[in-house]
């Protein structure tokens, strides 16, 4: 079983290259209208040295394209947003994969982003996360939330999240009895091969975590190549 750290320190693990970060594969990826576009923007994605996260074509407004796309470090500012905005567009335009009007909108992963690489299993690991898988296990169930908990090979865990015990109101009489501590419950382990959607749950410790590594890649700067 894989260990998991859920105080992992992202500043001091090993760094890969910026082209390694941008190239690593998605584990999870689109089908149908949305494979077909993504197919388009994700070289112009990694070309301008950002990654593509996720593409989905909704009828939002009618119709809406948003790309969700972060640099190697899992950050993604307004400009940067902008930036892969002006640059898709003649890309798209040259294509046309999409037979209707529609808006583009880019944005950043956010916070309870979606998990679509392997490193981002192994990344946030401790934090809370739903998965839905493409294909219903043995038992018939598809659907499941946990505490991600490390990876194995091609697998990952999902860990029992933890109790919350509801404080008692004001004036209750609350009993003394002795209470064993609780045990911790067995591991899902789940193929990222079968994953069709998984996403982070929002969480105080999350958005703590997130600002923390965000201020630290503002203070780091841009990635480069040694």
């Amino acid at each position: 079983m894989a260990e998991t750290d859920t105080d992992t320190d992202f500043d001091t693990a090993p760094q890969a290259s910026l082209t390694d970060l941008l190239r690593e594969p998605r584990v999870v990826t689109e089908r149908g209208l949305d494979a077909r576009v993504a197919a388009i923007v994700e070289p112009v994605v990694v070309d301008l040295g950002f990654r593509l996260v996720r593409v989905r074509v909704s009828s939002q407004n009618g119709c809406t394209l948003q790309i969700m796309a972060e640099r190697a470090d899992g950050t993604m500012g307004v400009d940067e947003c902008e930036e892969v905005s002006r640059m898709v567009s003649p890309a798209l335009d040259v294509d046309d994969p999409i037979e209707r009007a529609y808006h583009l909108e880019v944005s950043s992963p956010g916070i309870d982003r979606p998990l679509v690489r392997r490193s981002d299993f192994e990344r946030w690991a401790g934090h809370v996360a739903k998965v839905e898988l493409a294909v219903a296990t043995p038992e018939g169930r598809k659907r499941f939330r946990g505490v991600l908990g490390g990876l194995d090979g091609g697998r990952f865990a999902l860990l029992p999240e933890p109790e919350v015990k509801t404080p008692p109101k004001p004036g209750a009489r609350v009993a003394k009895a002795k209470q064993k501590p609780a045990e911790p419950g067995e591991p899902v382990w789940l193929n990222l091969d079968d994953v069709g959607e998984a996403r982070l749950v929002l969480t105080d410790a999350l958005i703590a975590d997130a600002l923390r590594a965000q201020a630290a890649a503002d203070a780091a700067g841009p990635i480069v190549d040694t």
